[in-house]
């Protein structure tokens, strides 16, 4: 949310992470309380990542190249960058382009449907959208001069220290194991999946789909699962599923591979989860010696009460190469 030339992130008990722009320095910066140490080999990861965003904004941004500058696959590095920045990866891209558009109207020197074409957008419509839904005017408008358009500058990644909190995880090697249950598709550009994971979970529980899968546990993990198989780049999946050893036509069948999971438990409302995933990910993560790992993501969901909800996160890790 714009207040001035600031807009506030995430903000957990009224102290968690800002993002602020810096009028005399041009970049935004970030700050994290409650961290003891954030590596800057992590730090300088991120921000070579922003670097190849900036060299290839008229050109193609790849998502699974982030990730491999990020050492991380490009599901886990839209993850991070979401958390970390307030707002998600294709956001960003959309208001970076916006605002060097602007600059290229002013200057009167290109078309508006050659500008269009050089910041990726295949129609004049679609970039007349997305331009007045960034500045609040059309691109004619700003071509003929004498009205304000607004400055997203580029993320700079930094951290102030200030503090530090208690996380309590395990961490947990499993050979692979068995789960069964209904699959979804998961869109390359994560945002899109905000609302379509939700609405899976709705549509299961309200068609007796969960009820049926809860019946059909019998290994020692229990809970309903929630797996995102993001580690093959071809293909990203998410499972609503529970371990099971019992064959069934009516579901499918995925085999999660032998990993090494660090694992985090909590309780609390169905939102709160997110709250947990983002602070594994801002605070936990760049200090723990580990990096995430190719292989799912898991949440465990252990009983039934949305507003006293029990949850596990499982995070894939596996420790830092020195």
């Amino acid at each position: 949310m714009f207040r001035s030339l600031s807009f506030l992130c995430k903000d957990r008990e009224e102290k968690y992470q800002y993002i602020f722009y810096n009028d005399k320095d041009k970049y935004m910066t970030i700050e994290h309380e409650r961290m003891r140490r954030f590596p800057m080999e992590w730090i300088e990861r991120l921000n070579q990542s922003m670097n190849y965003i900036e060299e290839h904004l008229t050109g193609e941004i790849e998502y699974e190249q982030l990730g491999r500058i990020a050492c991380c696959s490009a599901y886990h590095y839209q993850r991070m960058f979401t958390y970390m920045a307030g707002i998600t990866l294709a956001e960003y891209i959309r208001r970076r382009k916006m605002s060097l558009a602007a600059v290229d109207l002013q200057s009167g020197a290109e078309r508006i449907i050659d500008i269009a074409e050089k910041y990726g957008y295949r129609s004049p419509t679609a970039f007349n959208r997305a331009f007045q839904s960034f500045h609040g005017i059309a691109p004619s408008s700003v071509k003929g001069g004498g009205v304000s358009v607004k400055s997203f500058s580029p993320i700079v990644f930094k951290v102030a220290v200030k503090g530090a909190a208690e996380m309590n995880y395990r961490i947990e090697t499993k050979e692979a194991f068995r789960i069964i249950g209904v699959s979804a598709p998961l869109d390359k550009e994560i945002e899109n999946n905000f609302m379509a994971v939700p609405k899976m979970w709705q549509d299961t529980s309200e068609n007796g789909t969960v009820l049926k899968l809860a019946g059909m546990m019998d290994t020692p993990l229990k809970g309903l699962l929630g797996v995102s198989v993001c580690n093959d780049e071809e293909e990203w999946k998410y499972f609503i599923a529970v371990s099971s050893t019992e064959m069934s036509d009516e579901f499918e069948e995925y085999i999660v591979p032998a990993s090494t999971w660090a694992v985090f438990s909590g309780t609390g409302t169905n939102q709160s989860i997110q709250v947990l995933e983002q602070q594994i990910v801002t605070e936990w993560l760049p200090t723990s010696g580990y990096e995430y790992a190719n292989a799912p993501d898991i949440e465990v969901y252990l009983n039934a009460d949305p507003q006293n909800a029990q949850y596990e996160v499982w995070i894939p890790v596996t420790k830092k190469k020195v």
